[in-house]
């Protein structure tokens, strides 16, 4: 049973993890390096995905704005030789006094001003709760309603940071967080089965630990509210320190605490003497603009963990947001590499670990990459989207540019096939019929498409680390061309069927549909040359008509 004293997030324990022997424990930031050499703590048992990835960002923020490395040199020393939990204690202490949850004084996010308005819910710090909207029209089908009524402080503190870190609009005057609503977060997880610490040092970005004349702009509930009305906008380096990108504060809160002597938080099952039961709001938080590709540290960008995209040169930087299905290697340009119009960047944490980093480490090969957030329709959360993939590299710089370029032409080719087969099933089922390709299922096509050749891409990738030689990269590209092809011909096959009493003009229609799909992925017609193109591909050499006549 926690206390019912203030609970400070940086001297109290209230992080729940698992270590590597399985069991589990409460800790406090600090702790994150305890029994590193014998159970180390390996993850977050927080009991929904969003608050486990939350807490990645909260810890990669504390360590970014406390202790962070200065270079490149400072990184691979702190790799080497984890910190003790006394050094990381010395390190947080400096800035505790922003990490008062409750109790008298700053509270952590929350407003300078004590608020007052209604009460909403507990459960509505939570993204995808239903909001008074569709509890009224009795909409909440999936997500219903009233599953959650109290929360203990340490819960209501990690989905406080959540709704403010991922804040989507939430109707006139609630605004966004500075990365948009929902933003997509990459994390790099450099090695199987490593410590919690591992990731969060992996991730961490270069930079100088907050002065203490620059608390109250780096922590925006220690100074009073920049209300984001009147033209009034929170920038980088003018209003605010670069820092509070990771502590971002859009709306305007205070949470209201009740002492319940035998308490029972509703999401974790823990006991806590101090329940939260609701909380307040004001319009007009905090109004970040411009911060999106702003300079951060050594070669790093705002946001550190979340991709970047512009419509097209010259216009301003946006965060990527998670898709519906999640992400997968077709958005490996943008979220892994530079794409080729150089419009989609991938995170700066991915950056440094591929471009230094890995190599530094021994760790090029087989690291892995994890990438999560809330797939948003404005304001309604469609779910939370999680999803992992191998991430290789290679320990030589000029062979790594060389493996980034093949895949750009593999993802490419692959989006080419991808659109031809969904083409061409949409002409074998309905001809020239207007139809809606996600009402007909046509876009499920696809979707399993994409997944039938996941496996395939990352063993193309990994031969490529592996081999050198034109002779060698081209015989993967042929190879990958072969994997696209029967993965293409084994779809349209599944969804366009043949039966015995289908009428001729389908069946004429389905046969030259499945015909132009053959060309084209065997490098034949306009459509067949691009995929070639893309792949850097030689054409097949037609084979010239015999001629027959009469001897002379």
């Amino acid at each position: 049973m926690m206390e019912d004293r203030a609970l400070n997030l940086i001297s109290d324990p209230w992080l729940p993890v698992r270590r590597r022997s399985g069991a589990c424990d409460v800790i406090r930031p600090a702790q994150i390096v305890d029994r590193v050499a014998d159970d180390p703590v390996v993850e977050f048992a927080w009991p929904r995905a969003d608050l486990r990835v939350a807490a990645y960002e909260f810890l990669i923020g504390l360590v970014a704005t406390a202790c962070p490395p200065t270079d490149r040199r400072s990184w691979l020393g702190g790799w080497r030789r984890t910190p003790s939990v006394a050094t990381l204690d010395d390190a947080f202490a400096r800035i505790a006094d922003a990490f008062w949850l409750d109790g008298p004084g700053p509270r952590f996010l929350q407003d300078h001003e004590d608020l007052s308005s209604g009460s909403e819910p507990v459960e509505r710090l939570l993204i995808d709760a239903p909001g008074e909207s569709t509890i009224k029209r009795n909409a909440d089908l999936f997500v219903h309603r009233g599953q959650v009524g109290r929360l203990g402080r340490p819960a209501a503190a990690m989905a406080l940071f959540t709704l403010q870190s991922w804040a989507p609009s939430g109707g006139a005057g609630n605004l966004t967080g500075l990365r948009g609503g929902g933003p997509l977060t990459t994390l790099v997880l450099p090695i199987e089965g490593g410590s919690l610490w591992n990731v969060i040092w992996a991730n961490v970005p270069y930079g100088v630990p907050v002065k203490e004349e620059a608390m109250g702009t780096t922590f925006p509930w220690m100074a009073p509210t920049i209300a984001g009305k009147g033209g009034r906008d929170v920038c980088a380096d003018v209003n605010a320190s670069l820092l509070q990108c990771w502590w971002g504060m859009p709306r305007r809160i205070r949470l209201d605490f009740e002492n319940i002597a035998d308490g029972i938080c509703d999401l974790t099952g823990s006991p806590d003497a101090v329940m939260v039961t609701g909380w307040r709001q004001r319009p007009y938080g905090p109004k970040y603009a411009g911060w999106i590709g702003m300079p951060y540290g050594a070669g790093g960008t705002v946001h550190p963990l979340t991709p970047r995209y512009r419509q097209k040169e010259g216009t301003d930087w946006l965060a990527v947001h998670p898709q519906p299905g999640g992400i997968g290697y077709r958005h490996w340009a943008g979220v892994v590499v530079e794409s080729a119009d150089a419009n989609r960047l991938p995170a700066s944490c991915v950056v440094a670990w591929r471009n230094e980093r890995g190599r530094d480490a021994g760790l090029s090969e087989n690291p892995r990459l994890l990438t999560a957030g809330f797939d948003m329709d404005n304001m309604k959360a469609r779910s939370f989207v999680e999803s992992e993939m191998p991430l290789p590299g290679t320990s030589d710089a000029d062979r790594q540019e060389m493996l980034d370029e093949l895949a750009r032409q593999c993802v490419t080719a692959a989006k080419q096939v991808a659109d031809i087969l969904r083409s061409c099933v949409r002409d074998a089922l309905f001809g020239k019929e207007k139809v809606s390709v996600d009402a007909t299922g046509i876009s499920n096509v696809q979707e399993r498409f994409w997944m039938d050749t996941e496996g395939s891409f990352f063993a193309v990738l990994h031969g490529a680390g592996t081999s050198t030689g034109d002779d060698a990269d081209l015989a993967l590209k042929k190879s990958w061309l072969r994997t696209l092809g029967q993965a293409a011909m084994k779809e349209f096959d599944a969804t366009v069927t043949l039966e015995p009493d289908t009428a001729e003009t389908e069946a004429r229609r389905s046969a030259l549909a499945r015909r132009r799909l053959g060309a084209a992925i065997s490098g034949m017609g306009k459509e067949g040359a691009k995929i070639m193109e893309i792949l850097d591909i030689p054409l097949p050499v037609k084979k010239k008509q015999k001629t027959t006549g009469a001897a002379s």
